[in-house]
């Protein structure tokens, strides 16, 4: 039987946007514990993503703009960060949210839209950003809580629901998507692609972190972001759309290759810590999604194609397998 020190820890799913990596995750989730043991070293998953922050973000700036202010994050509507060292932001995001997930975390009282910007002031001062509340009255800050209390209450909900009583026996799954503009010179410029955001991980992530990343191209990336929007579903993480902007601005390329040809020999990522300078090799592997192996998994489970969700599960055993033999199973 396996046990708990025969499993990944840690997984970091990265990939342009659209690539698959929610796909990935759903389709994960559909395992349970014993199938995720025998096909991927896997234990029973539990997932972050810092999407819901983004999207969060986004309604801040609309809840401002109802006030007459500028927005405070983005540069505009269908535009990407006004001040990219948010881009870090995100990370000291993720990081608190696996921290809660070691320690069981309590959950908070009182408005989740105060302890949501509470939060993202937090996270914003850590990379040197300033509060979402900049510019605003007492008055107008309280008018914005109020404009983003129903969704800040969604995320409060959903965060608290996936902490589970203990991790053993289980994986930790962590998705985000960086980047850079189109045609941007390698290696990409702090804060922009995954050395920056990779860096900003604490140390007790890093020490435990394995990578998948999901190989589209950015001109894949583009159209699967384009086939999976749904307006009416803006906060989804397997239905919102990316603006246009965005995907040419900051996701038009990234930097993993140039990432893996540092390592070395292909199969490792090296990071060094933002906080204290110590140096991590990541264990990487690609799984080439560039043939589309995961849309039929955005479906409801019950109308997926037996042939495709077992080409997947190939294709992702086969990934995890080189992970592991990579490096992965010593991680902590």
């Amino acid at each position: 039987m396996t046990t708990k020190r025969e499993l990944f820890d840690t997984i970091l799913l990265l990939a342009l946007p659209a690539s698959g990596k929610s796909e990935v995750r759903k389709f994960l989730s559909s395992f349970d514990g014993a199938a995720c043991r025998d096909h991927f070293r896997m234990g029973e998953t539990v997932q972050l993503d810092d999407y819901p922050y983004v999207h969060m973000m986004r309604r801040i700036d609309e809840a401002r703009r109802a006030q007459g202010a500028e927005g405070a994050i983005f540069a505009a509507p269908d535009a990407g960060f006004a001040d990219p060292r948010d881009w870090g932001t995100l990370i000291e995001l993720i990081n608190e949210d696996f921290a809660d997930l070691r320690v069981c975390g309590a959950r908070p009282g009182g408005s989740a839209a105060r302890w949501l910007i509470s939060r993202l002031d937090r996270a914003r001062s850590k990379v040197g950003a300033a509060p979402v509340g900049a510019g605003l009255s007492r008055s107008g800050l309280e008018a914005v809580e109020t404009a983003i209390e129903g969704d800040a209450a969604a995320l409060v909900r959903d965060k608290w629901a996936a902490i589970p009583g203990s991790l053993d026996g289980r994986t930790v799954v962590i998705e985000f998507a960086r980047g850079g503009a189109q045609g941007s010179a390698m290696p990409l410029a702090a804060p922009f692609g995954y050395r920056y955001s990779l860096g900003r991980l604490s140390d007790d992530l890093l020490s435990r972190a394995a990578i998948l990343y999901i190989w589209v191209t950015p001109e894949q990336s583009r159209a699967k972001n384009e086939g999976r929007a749904d307006p009416n579903d803006p906060g989804s993480i397997l239905h919102h759309g990316v603006p246009l902007r965005v995907m040419l601005g900051d996701y038009g390329c990234d930097d993993i290759e140039n990432l893996l040809d540092e390592g070395g020999d292909g199969t490792s990522v090296r990071v060094t810590s933002a906080a204290t300078g110590r140096v991590f090799r990541v264990p990487t592997a690609r799984l080439d999604n560039r043939a589309d192996l995961t849309t039929f998994a955005r479906a409801e489970q019950r109308t997926w194609d037996p042939a495709a969700a077992t080409a997947l599960r190939g294709a992702l055993a086969a990934a995890f397998s080189t992970l592991w033999s990579s490096g992965a199973g010593n991680r902590r």
